[in-house]
Parts: C-alpha cells; sequence; structure tokens
C-alpha cells in the first residue's frame, strides 16, 4: 500500500520519465533525476536539498537515512511505510522540484493539488514505465 501510494504521488507529477533497472525504478523529470523505488525493501530515494538531508535525517533516523550526496545536493532514503502522505507528497514535490526547469515548476507550482491523488486508487497502475 505504501509503495502504491508513493507511485500515485509520482503519477500526478508533470512530465515524469521511469526507467526500471533490475532492482530499482528511477524517476526524472525531462531527463534530470530526482529519485529511486526499491519495491523489495520499500524505500525510495530523493533528492533534497543538503540541509533539509541533515534535518529528515536527524529528527526521525527510523523514516529517513543519508542515501548519498551530489552536485550539491542531499539523497535520503524514506522508509515508506513509516511516513504519512502529506509528508510524503511535499517531499516528492521538492525532490520533482528541485530537478525541473523554472518554466515547468511555474506551471506547477503547488504540491497540495497532489494530495487528492496520493490516496485515490488507480485501475490503470503506474504508467510510462520504460
Amino acid at each position: 500500500m505504501a509503495d502504491a501510494r508513493f507511485l500515485r504521488i509520482v503519477d500526478a507529477l508533470a512530465e515524469v520519465e521511469r526507467t526500471r533497472g533490475r532492482d530499482y525504478t528511477s524517476f526524472s523529470v525531462l531527463g534530470r533525476r530526482f529519485g529511486y523505488h526499491w519495491p523489495r525493501t520499500s524505500t525510495t530515494g530523493l533528492k533534497q536539498t543538503l540541509s533539509e538531508q541533515l534535518a529528515l535525517v536527524s529528527e526521525r533516523p527510523d523514516v529517513f537515512e543519508v542515501q548519498f550526496t551530489a552536485g550539491g545536493f542531499g539523497w535520503v532514503v524514506v522508509h515508506l511505510p513509516r511516513i504519512g502522505v502529506d509528508e510524503l507528497t511535499e517531499l516528492v514535490y521538492e525532490a520533482w522540484r528541485l530537478s525541473a526547469p523554472e518554466s515547468l515548476v511555474e506551471q506547477h507550482p503547488n504540491h497540495l493539488a497532489l494530495l487528492s491523488t496520493a490516496d485515490t486508487p488507480t485501475a490503470s497502475g503506474p504508467q510510462g514505465i520504460s
């Protein structure tokens, strides 16, 4: 359920591309990576600012862990069963926003619109897996 909720949030974002690997799926917006999903462990890795990465991990190490840092960003592992939909939606949107071109962000400025999607199951399932 937590994994499906995460995928519905990602599906609600604009211009998301999926690439399936052997053990994970990666997510990009117009060629710029913003997240990963590992179904076996029910975790996701999300791009965040360095300060947000440190805050999340220090405040709730049972939910978040450091994944890596690259290009001035801190990636966090999120244990999906341990996070609420509102916070997950905000973090996924922020990861997407940090990677999306400014013009696309301006067209989709509000993560709150994603909340109604996050808890609504879809009959078709994940879209656009390549």
